[in-house]
């Protein structure tokens, strides 16, 4: 990515944010973003001397992860991509954020999230932030950054729910309302399946906020990128209650 447009998608995110913050917030969000921009210029200008630095450091560290977990990008590249690309920056160094609003990608199944960023170029999901993050990656790049997050060690919750609806939703689902059980998609534990056509994404020990809110987004329609709109049909079955319930159930798995 050359440094001219580098800086220019900086400005671009930067204002999508602010765009989006309550007017009442605006005046300590242009104080945050004074703060942004001031270091901003520096990290621009050191793009360049950061990713030789990061090649250094990979190459001291072996990748000892198989094929299929990493898909067809490479890691090492993707660690440096994710860099300069400002991805870790939300999803944290290791795939984790540190923001319950913004998702894990921790040992994430590196098809799901090229899917997704693929969905945000195309329109078929939006996002303020990731919409334009995504919008000049080829797809080496979107192979490298997913391989990279995949690599990574899977991302875990630390238990800490006995709803016991939660769990018979998750385990069973509810045939009498067509709810198919989550573990029949999403695997034991939640930690993602692998079949012939569709990619189950790892929610096991994603963000409880943003497993709600997502859950919430395919309940109402807003979001609409699943295969065969299974997500949309499940969550409008979900009362309020039972997807509060299953975010802090599958949060800590």
């Amino acid at each position: 990515m050359r440094l001219s447009r580098f800086v220019s998608r900086l400005n671009i995110v930067a204002v999508a944010i602010v765009s989006q913050v309550d007017f009442s917030q605006q005046r300590r969000h242009k104080q945050l973003l004074h703060q942004y921009w001031k270091r901003s210029s520096f990290l621009a200008i050191s793009t360049l001397a950061l990713i030789t630095s990061v090649k250094s450091i990979a190459a001291d560290e072996p990748v000892v992860i198989s094929a299929q977990q990493i898909g067809s990008g490479n890691p090492v590249i993707g660690k440096e991509k994710s860099d300069s690309g400002r991805c870790q920056e939300c999803h944290g160094v290791d795939g984790n954020s540190n923001d319950e609003r913004i998702p894990n990608h921790a040992g994430q199944h590196p098809g799901y999230l090229i899917k997704q960023l693929s969905n945000f170029q195309s329109g078929e999901r939006y996002h303020v932030v990731m919409t334009i993050m995504a919008e000049d990656l080829n797809a080496t790049d979107k192979a490298d950054i997913a391989a990279y997050f995949a690599s990574q060690k899977i991302m875990h919750g630390e238990g800490g729910s006995d709803n016991t609806s939660a769990k018979n939703l998750f385990v069973n689902g509810d045939q009498t309302r067509d709810i198919e059980a989550c573990l029949s998609c999403h695997g034991d534990n939640g930690k993602g399946k692998i079949t012939d056509k569709v990619i189950y994404p790892v929610i096991g020990g994603q963000q409880r906020v943003y497993l709600r809110s997502q859950l919430i987004n395919w309940k109402l329609g807003d979001r609409k990128n699943s295969p065969g709109d299974v997500m949309n049909k499940i969550a409008k079955s979900l009362t309020d209650d039972e997807i509060d319930a299953l975010a802090n159930y599958i949060s800590g798995l």
